[in-house]
């Protein structure tokens, strides 16, 4: 297994190989070769997570596998330089799909054990040519260098550099001479760029080259004729533009299998060219999938192992009918067999949370000079969902502040502290540097307040109160949308589905003013738009009421329906009010106090009972026990706070008294007197018992 990354073995392991092997030919940071498990036609792989799962990480540690042993590329979608044409490029001549290629092509050119450099000039006279259409008004200085970089493509051998710098220099001359007379510019460009394929060689495959674009359509057998429409496709944009970007596509992939071609390639090269494209939902990543994948579907093959990586489930329209796997699931083979639709051709790969036992090596690796709590990797576990980048930062975080925090300060504390990660940059709350990267920054604001809403009903009675006029449904709509298009999960009784998530916005919360003022402001709303009498709106006016330190109405809902409610129901009740979010100790009227987090710990021990005058005409027993339950599972389930194991034996015994209760389902609450506390020191949710797919769920949280 590789050194820095955890959980991903299926794709990296040699023994037996897993998927990058098996796709590529060679064991990762070896020239050795690996049994394909496609050798006919490969899948266009594309890994699919949310945001922090580590897409980006494993396309990296791709390219230090591979890289020096076979053609490796790796591009950024999300780079600048894919958003926007170079100064003084007109548009018109240029576009994201264009430039990925150029920069693929470079990146492939560079030579690997064994063997030379592999050359592009069906790439490269193809790109001059749609250059060319925005050398009007260019000078020669400008047109020399991008001609020079593109002719690059053609070397084969190091010599080549004086060669490319001169033809370069008659490319100009051609373009500049063309530009000031009524000569068609394109034309003399594309005319020089073809002697220059023919002067360079005469060997058989720059012959081959260098006629390739007499099939394109309507070229009359003419390479040249060929090259001119191309450009002039290129520059109408639309349709015309993405027929012209298919063959460029087409021109990579056929400049690749040329170069694989022959015994004496077969020889020297082990291994299949590999493409890496990081952030492929956006352009020019979801470009290049639908031209490869078109071309496969039509029987032109090529031999290039692509793995791309996308944000969310690929929902993209071009990916519908792609085969669907969890990563774990491709560990020693695929199961891919396309049929006759064009997405079929793609294999989508979903990453999936990391395991607890990863969680652990992770947080001892990065805490390897320091002490840490021995619950501190499963409360990390529990509180991140096995999310990486969550991890890697709470542990980077523990590193940092465990040693300046005082012993009482609650495992949160990790969130709020401040985080240094560049030298060169002034720390900042943990919290914050996650929801940078887990969050669609230009809706941090919105989510902020609607992470405490529980569906589209309660996300507009908040909108409505706390948001702009201009944010009404439509945008809430358009807000659900793109959270599944992020890859957030949906879960009833959530507007943010994703725990980990919905906990960082939520801290931003409560952060956000000195005074708390917009904690207050949301929950009072929520509280109010919950405000009816039926069961279904009580639990969640009781979660808010909890989340602002009000306790009373939560215990006299719980204990006047003890002997009322399904015990089930009652426990489900029960788990969803105690979920409520409790940032800071707060006192009998919400506001924070100083000291130790430690007050839901005292009343669920009982060291309160003393102090508490229960309601006149109630159980004072059952009244004493439901507000120590309810306090010991406020805790415990709290994912800012340590698992206490005494804590924990004092769950079990307020449940065990509870089931002794003859008018109560004891079967229900004695099995809870033995799931939960067990459950809560490994860092698992609680469940009501007899949920049993919910619960095999959370134990199965095995990384692949």
């Amino acid at each position: 297994m590789l050194r820095r990354l955890h959980g991903r073995g299926a794709l990296f392991d040699t023994e037996p190989p897993g998927l990058a092997p098996r796709l590529v030919g060679l064991r990762p940071h070896h020239h050795i070769a690996a049994p394909v498990e496609h050798p006919r036609e490969l899948p266009f792989v594309v890994l699919t997570a949310g945001r922090g799962l580590g897409k980006s990480a494993v396309l990296g540690e791709l390219r230090t596998a591979y890289q020096g042993h076979t053609p490796v590329a790796l591009i950024d979608c999300e780079d600048s330089q894919f958003t926007r044409p170079p100064e003084q490029r007109p548009a018109q001549a240029w576009s994201p799909l264009a430039q990925a290629l150029l920069v693929i092509a470079e990146q492939l050119a560079e030579p690997v054990t064994g063997a030379r450099r592999i050359a592009f000039p069906r790439l490269m006279s193809g790109l001059i040519a749609v250059a060319a259409g925005g050398w009007g008004n260019a000078d020669s200085d400008r047109i020399r260098w991008e001609v020079q970089r593109m002719l690059l493509l053609n070397e084969s051998g190091s010599w080549f550099s004086g060669f490319a710098a001169r033809w370069a220099g008659r490319v100009a001359a051609k373009a500049v001479a063309a530009a000031i007379s009524d000569d068609p510019l394109v034309s003399a460009v594309i005319e020089a760029t073809l002697e220059a394929m023919t002067e360079r060689s005469a060997g058989t495959r720059q012959r081959r080259a260098s006629t390739w674009y007499r099939t394109y359509p309507n070229a009359g057998d003419r390479a040249q004729l060929g090259l001119r429409l191309l450009s002039d496709h290129f520059r109408a944009g639309g349709t015309s533009r993405e027929h012209a970007e298919r063959y460029l596509v087409r021109a990579l992939l056929a400049d690749l299998t040329d170069a694989y071609t022959g015994m004496r390639a077969h020889l020297q090269r082990l291994g299949r060219p590999l493409v890496l494209v990081d952030n492929a939902h956006g352009s020019p990543g979801r470009e290049l999938i639908e031209q490869v994948l078109r071309d496969r579907a039509e029987g032109i093959a090529d031999q290039v192992a692509f793995i791309a990586a996308a944000r969310g489930g690929s929902g993209q329209s071009s990916l519908r009918n792609a085969v669907r796997r969890d990563l774990r699931e491709t560990a020693q083979r695929t199961r891919w067999t396309p049929n006759d639709t064009v997405s079929s051709r793609a294999l989508l790969v979903s990453l999936p949370p990391l395991s607890s036992d990863d969680t652990l090596h992770i947080v001892d690796a990065v805490c390897t000079a320091i002490s840490v709590p021995a619950e501190l990797p499963a409360a990390t576990h529990r509180l991140t969902g096995g999310n990486p980048l969550g991890i890697a930062l709470l542990a980077e975080s523990a590193r940092q502040n465990l040693h300046r925090l005082p012993p009482t300060a609650p495992f949160g504390a990790l969130l709020t502290a401040d985080l240094v990660l560049h030298e060169d940059r002034e720390g900042r709350p943990a919290y914050r540097e996650l929801l940078d990267r887990l969050v669609p920054a230009d809706r941090l604001g919105e989510l902020t307040v609607l992470a405490a809403a529980h569906d589209h009903e309660s996300a507009c009675a908040l909108a409505a109160a706390q948001l702009p006029d201009d944010f009404g449904p439509s945008g809430i709509r358009a807000l659900e949308s793109r959270l599944l298009a992020e890859g957030l999960p949906a879960v009833p009784g959530q507007f943010v589905g994703d725990a980990f998530v919905r906990t960082l916005l939520l801290l931003r919360l409560h952060h956000r003013h000195a005074d708390h003022g917009k904690w207050r402001d949301v929950h009072e709303t929520l509280g109010r738009h919950y405000g009816g009498p039926e069961p279904a709106a009580a639990r969640y006016r009781l979660h808010h009421e909890l989340a602002l330190g009000d306790t009373g109405p939560a215990v006299a809902y719980l204990r006047d329906t003890f002997h009322t409610l399904d015990t089930g129901t009652w426990l489900d009740t029960l788990l969803f009010v105690a979920s409520a979010p409790y940032f800071h100790a707060h006192d009998a009227e919400g506001h924070d106090f100083a000291g130790g987090d430690h007050q839901r710990a005292r009343i669920a021990f009982g060291r309160t009972d003393a102090e508490q005058r229960p309601p006149d005409g109630v159980d004072a027993v059952l009244h004493l026990r439901v507000r120590r339950l309810l306090h010991a599972v406020w805790q415990l389930t709290d994912p800012l706070v340590l698992p206490d194991r005494k804590l924990c034996e004092r769950l079990r015994y307020e449940l065990v008294q509870l089931s002794d209760d003859p008018r109560a389902s004891n079967a229900l609450l004695w099995q809870a007197s033995q799931e939960w506390p067990e459950d809560a020191l490994a860092g698992r949710p609680l469940r009501t018992p007899g949920d049993e797919e919910s619960a095999a769920d959370d134990r199965n949280d095995g990384g692949a």
